[in-house]
């Protein structure tokens, strides 16, 4: 997983480095709202939204008049919750998120629509449970584990309004496209994230 994030990084870097049109470097930061969709396999319980946060880095790179290619290198916190017969259960797991995305000026104004794939790269999962009786927690470092897909690929849309030229603030709609892994059980369920994430930026 590491060399996938090495080339990631350098994918990112090599863009900003050809790229002809004008380039600005921003910073961005805002709320996870996370939960997940369930497939197929043992998927009999209920989730709910475990709040996290993301933060990184971003290139505005202009193309034409309204259109510019926006991509994001983020430190991204997703997962859920679920109430079981036994106890309350929480999974918070920590990912790479790499954006490639578009953003489209709508009518001239501070609206924009932005969209386009994303390469989430799994970097740790931790679990909590919790029942009358005390609370268990357990870290999986995904470097020494095949229990999850360690690279995932999804979609983001959503929407950033300009304040001014140097501050916005956004929100977005991501889904992965792809499973977490093959073959869901009661301990390790089939999924897809999701994550509602609001936010703001800062251009330099």
């Amino acid at each position: 997983m590491k060399k996938l994030i090495i080339l990631a990084l350098g994918l990112f870097a090599a863009g900003a480095a050809n790229a002809q049109a004008p380039i600005r470097l921003g910073v961005k930061a805002g709320l996870n709202l996370p939960n997940i969709i369930k497939d197929d396999g043992n998927n009999d319980f209920k989730t709910k939204v475990n709040p996290g946060f993301n933060a990184g880095v971003t290139l505005d790179i202009n193309l034409i008049k309204g259109l510019a290619f926006t991509p994001e290198l983020l430190y991204s916190t997703k997962g859920y919750k679920a109430e079981t017969t036994f106890g309350d259960f929480t999974q918070t797991t920590s990912f790479i998120d790499i954006p490639i995305l578009a953003s489209i000026n709508l009518g001239g104004s501070g609206l924009n629509l932005v969209v386009g794939p994303q390469v989430s790269f799994l970097l740790s999962t931790k679990n909590k449970f919790e029942t009358g009786i005390g609370t268990a927690e357990q870290e999986i470092i995904e470097d020494k584990s095949d229990r999850f897909k360690k690279s995932l690929v999804g979609g983001l849309i959503g929407f950033r309004y300009d304040i001014n030229n140097k501050i916005d603030i956004h929100g977005r709609y991501a889904l992965d496209f792809q499973k977490n892994n093959e073959d869901g059980s009661n301990e390790t369920p089939e999924f897809k994230n999701q994550v509602f994430s609001l936010g703001f930026g800062v251009k330099f």
